[in-house]
């Protein structure tokens, strides 16, 4: 398994268009195929900054989500409400205490 971490900064007066959007889409990327779970976090500090926590079966089946007509229909979408070039991580869990409560 596989965490994926991407961090979108978007423009302060695209926030709540991106959030109604991410209502349409939520379930087809919590869904798709390999993604085990999918969270929307946003900053505290700056509610412009929103990141996406998932988890996937493995690095295959996030390129094939990344290859997706899902994913091909959602970036285009969001892309010009960036206000900053977007930022991500692949990482591999090393300790889960939420797994431990």
């Amino acid at each position: 398994m596989i965490t994926r971490i991407v961090k979108l900064h978007f423009q302060d007066e695209k926030v709540e268009t991106f959030l109604a959007f991410f209502e349409t889409i939520k379930h087809q990327v919590n869904n798709f195929p390999g993604c085990i779970a999918m969270k929307l976090l946003q900053d505290i500090k700056n509610p412009a900054i929103i990141m996406t926590y998932s988890h996937w079966e493995n690095e295959e089946a996030l390129n094939t989500y990344r290859d997706s007509e899902t994913f091909g229909t959602i970036w285009p979408t969001i892309k010009p409400w960036f206000a900053e070039k977007p930022e991500a991580w692949s990482v591999h869990e090393y300790f889960d205490g939420f797994k431990e409560k």
